[in-house]
């Protein structure tokens, strides 16, 4: 379980394939303090640490996860937004993120704001997805590449976000245009209301 509050960043140092498995090796300040088993959000998908040592950590995606993320997508040197698991008894400073990736979607605009940057997405949602809770809704939660923000100007196929100048530099935020893709994570808790309103129907 997650808050959606990036931790740090870390850098992509190796990618090596396994049949349709991904391993992933990431630098980042607290490698020497991982554990193997040890679960760490990357760009919002929960992976298990699988080796590491002082500096860096590798861990492994498969393909299902590589469909429904931009892990896929990724290249040595690449900046990925890093969460390590919520400690019990700790702040929910974001809002309850799982690790499991719904979907992608793809940067429209991104704006400066006087300080702010105003960044919008178009995802895919059908009739059918929306019934899974695959939606956004004004003022609601979103993760975008692991980051707990809140939606604004919510239409069906697309939202925007407004990122304050902490985000902007300590995430990959700053790396984001026109044209990225990225990973979303839809509210649980509205996930749950709308599956228990299908069985209502």
């Amino acid at each position: 379980m997650f808050s959606g509050i990036v931790e740090a960043c870390g850098e992509v140092v190796a990618l090596r394939r396994e049949g349709e498995n991904l391993h992933l090796t990431l630098s980042c300040p607290f490698a020497s303090e991982l554990k193997i088993d040890q679960s760490v959000a990357h760009n919002g998908v929960c992976l298990t640490v699988v080796a590491h040592d002082e500096h860096t950590y590798t861990v492994t995606a498969i393909q299902e996860t590589l469909d429904r993320s931009n892990l896929g997508k990724l290249s040595v040197g690449d900046l990925v937004n890093l969460e390590r698991s919520m400690l019990l008894g700790g702040r929910l400073d974001g809002h309850i993120v799982q690790g499991h990736v719904d979907m992608t979607a793809i940067c429209t605009s991104v704006e400066e704001a006087d300080g702010s940057w105003l960044y919008r997405f178009e995802h895919q949602t059908d009739a059918e997805l929306a019934l899974k809770g695959y939606i956004t809704v004004e003022k609601g939660s979103i993760t975008v590449n692991g980051v707990s923000l809140t939606v604004c100007n919510s239409e069906k196929t697309s939202f925007g976000v407004a990122i304050i100048p902490y985000t902007h530099e300590h995430t990959n935020f700053k790396h984001i245009q026109v044209g990225t893709v990225v990973n979303l994570e839809f509210d649980i808790v509205g996930k749950y209301l709308c599956k228990m309103n299908e069985y209502a129907l």
